[in-house]
C-alpha cells in the first residue's frame, strides 16, 4: 500500500477551521452574509492567506482578486494541480457553500505538510472572486475572465444595485494582484462542494461524482407602464407594471414546468418603483434564471419567454425589455479527473454515485482550459443559499479525503506521461 494511499486529512482540524470562518460575517441564525468585495470578504481573505503562508504555501493574486496559494512540487516547472472554490456567500447564506472547498484545500496542504509527502506537481488552493454573483452578475465572474469567457474590462465594469463597479471595490479592499486573469497555468483542477441538491441524501450515498454541469442563463426584464395615483385611477384605464410583472412571473413558472423534470425557472429578484403604497407601480425591474442539462432546450425556454412575455406586456398596454446577461453552456468534465474521483471514493468504501451539477460552479468555467471536475457531498434537505444549509461532519471529512487522494492519484497520472 502507498504512502498516498495511507494519507488522510485531519477531520477535526477541518471542521474547526470551517467552525471558525463561519464566524466572519456570521448572522443571527446560524449563517454567514459575506458578499464579495466588502469588508467581510476582505477579512476572510487576509485569514485565508495567513493559514495559507503558516502550511508552507506561497500566495500571489491576479487582476480580479483570485487568490493562489502554492506547495512547491519535486518539479516547480510543471503547472500547479488546483483545488479551487469560493469564500464569497449569498446575503443570506450558509458556512458550507464554496466555503468547503477552499478549506478542503487548506486541509489538503496542512496534511501534506505534517506527512512530508512531496508530490511531482506544486498543489494550489485557490479562491475564486465573485463566484456567487448576488452583488455582481453574473456568477463566476473571475473564473469566467479566467477563462477567456469574459474581459477584464467588462468585468471590472459590472456594478452591484448601488451602482458600484466591481473594479472600484475590488481596488477598494485591496485586493487588485499584479498578474494577468487568466496568465496563471493549471494541469488540473479539482472542486469539493456540498450538493445543494437532495439526491445524495435521498440515496444514502456519501459522494457525488460530478460527470457535468447542467447549461444556465440569466435574464434582466425591466417592465415599463405608468405610475399614477391609486385612489383616482380607474382600474380599466391602469398601466400596472407590477400586475404585469406577476402574470409573467407565472410565465416563467409555467415555461419550466413544460420542460420538466430536468428545467427549472426562477425570479429571484424584483423592484417595484416608485415602490409607494398609495402609486400604482410604473416600472418593474426583475431577474430570471433558467437551467437545463441540454443547451437545445434552454434555447426553446428562451424563445418562448420573449414571446409570451411580449404577449402579457401587450395585453397589460405596458412593455418589456428582456435581455440575457449570462449563457453559461452545459459543461461535461475531464474523463481522467472524474475517472480519480471515482476511484478515490472506491477505495476509500464511500458509498458514492455519478451526478450532474444543478448549481454553477467555477469549474465550469475552468474546464474549458484545464482538466477539471467535481466531488460532492450531501447537505441536509439539499437546502443551500439559506443560513440553515448544513451537512455532517464526518460527510465533509469524506469528501476530503476523495479530494485528497483524487488529486495524488492525477499528480501521478500526469508526471507519468511528463517527458524524462
Amino acid at each position: 500500500m502507498s504512502l498516498a494511499t495511507n494519507l488522510a486529512i485531519d477531520p477535526a482540524r477541518l471542521w474547526d477551521t470551517i467552525t471558525e470562518t463561519a464566524k466572519i460575517g456570521a448572522t443571527p441564525k446560524g449563517g454567514v452574509k459575506r458578499l464579495t468585495l466588502t469588508e467581510l470578504d476582505a477579512e476572510v481573505r487576509r485569514w485565508f492567506i495567513a493559514a495559507c503562508e503558516e502550511a508552507g504555501a506561497t500566495v500571489t493574486i491576479d487582476d480580479m482578486g483570485n487568490i493562489f496559494a502554492r506547495r512547491p512540487g519535486r518539479d516547480n516547472s510543471l503547472a500547479p494541480i488546483a483545488i479551487g472554490s469560493h469564500l464569497d456567500t449569498q446575503p443570506t447564506g450558509g458556512k458550507f457553500d464554496g466555503i468547503i472547498g477552499v478549506l478542503s484545500g487548506l486541509e489538503l496542504l496542512r496534511t501534506l505538510k505534517d506527512s512530508g509527502y512531496e508530490t511531482t506537481h506544486p498543489i494550489e488552493v485557490i479562491d475564486w472572486t465573485n463566484e456567487e454573483g448576488s452583488r455582481f452578475a453574473p456568477a463566476m465572474l473571475s473564473s469566467g475572465v479566467f477563462a477567456g469567457v469574459f474581459t477584464k474590462d467588462w468585468a471590472y465594469a459590472r456594478e452591484d444595485r448601488a451602482g458600484v463597479r466591481f473594479g472600484d471595490a475590488l481596488g477598494e479592499i485591496g485586493f487588485v494582484g499584479a498578474e494577468p486573469c487568466g496568465q496563471h497555468k493549471l494541469a488540473a483542477h479539482f472542486e469539493l462542494h456540498i450538493e445543494q441538491g437532495p439526491i445524495l441524501e435521498a440515496e444514502g450515498k456519501i459522494i457525488g461524482v460530478v460527470t457535468g454541469v447542467q447549461g444556465m442563463r440569466w435574464y434582466e426584464v425591466t417592465v415599463s407602464g405608468n405610475d399614477s395615483h391609486a385612489g383616482s385611477t380607474p382600474m380599466t384605464l391602469r398601466r400596472d407594471a407590477l400586475l404585469a410583472t406577476a402574470r409573467m412571473i407565472e410565465v416563467v413558472h409555467g415555461i419550466a414546468l413544460e420542460h420538466a423534470p430536468h428545467a427549472v425557472g426562477t425570479v429571484g429578484l424584483i423592484e417595484a418603483r416608485p415602490n409607494s403604497r398609495n402609486v400604482i407601480p410604473g416600472e418593474t425591474f426583475f431577474t430570471v434564471d433558467f437551467r437545463h442539462p441540454d443547451d437545445s432546450v434552454l434555447a426553446v425556454m428562451e424563445k418562448k419567454l420573449k414571446e409570451r412575455l411580449a404577449a402579457v406586456a401587450d395585453a397589460s398596454a405596458v412593455t418589456a425589455e428582456v435581455t440575457c446577461i449570462w449563457n453559461s453552456p452545459a459543461v461535461h468534465f475531464d474523463a481522467d479527473c472524474v475517472s480519480a474521483v471515482r476511484q478515490a471514493a472506491e477505495q476509500g468504501g464511500f458509498p458514492h454515485r455519478d451526478i450532474i451539477s444543478g448549481a454553477g460552479h467555477d469549474s465550469a468555467y475552468v474546464a474549458a482550459v484545464a482538466p477539471t471536475t467535481m466531488v460532492f457531498v450531501p447537505c441536509a434537505g439539499g437546502v443551500s443559499h439559506n443560513e440553515t444549509e448544513s451537512a455532517e461532519p464526518g460527510d465533509v471529512a469524506a469528501g476530503a479525503n476523495v479530494l485528497l487522494q483524487a488529486v495524488l492519484a492525477m499528480d501521478a497520472k500526469l508526471a507519468e506521461r511528463e517527458p524524462t
